[in-house]
């Protein structure tokens, strides 16, 4: 029971790492400059949207490794 709710975890986590990880701008501006790249017309670039993207994918990571590490002990 313990296990397969750490396994759903374990999913939407690997699942929002990936995305985390596309939208982050990288040297080709990754997808989040195409997402964004009309917003920047009415708004303005909003340079701090990067910064919270690294940080989201860093706590995102640290909990996909605990999960991981919690099934393989768990197993």
């Amino acid at each position: 029971m313990v296990v397969n709710v750490i396994k759903v975890i374990h999913i939407i986590l690997c699942l929002g790492l990936i995305t985390v990880v596309l939208l982050q701008s990288g040297k080709s501006a990754g997808l989040s400059g195409s997402i964004a790249g009309g917003a920047e017309t009415f708004f303005g670039k909003r340079e701090g949207i990067d910064n919270v993207l690294s940080k989201f994918t860093t706590l995102i990571a640290v909990l996909f490794i605990v999960t991981s590490i919690t099934l393989v002990v768990l197993k």
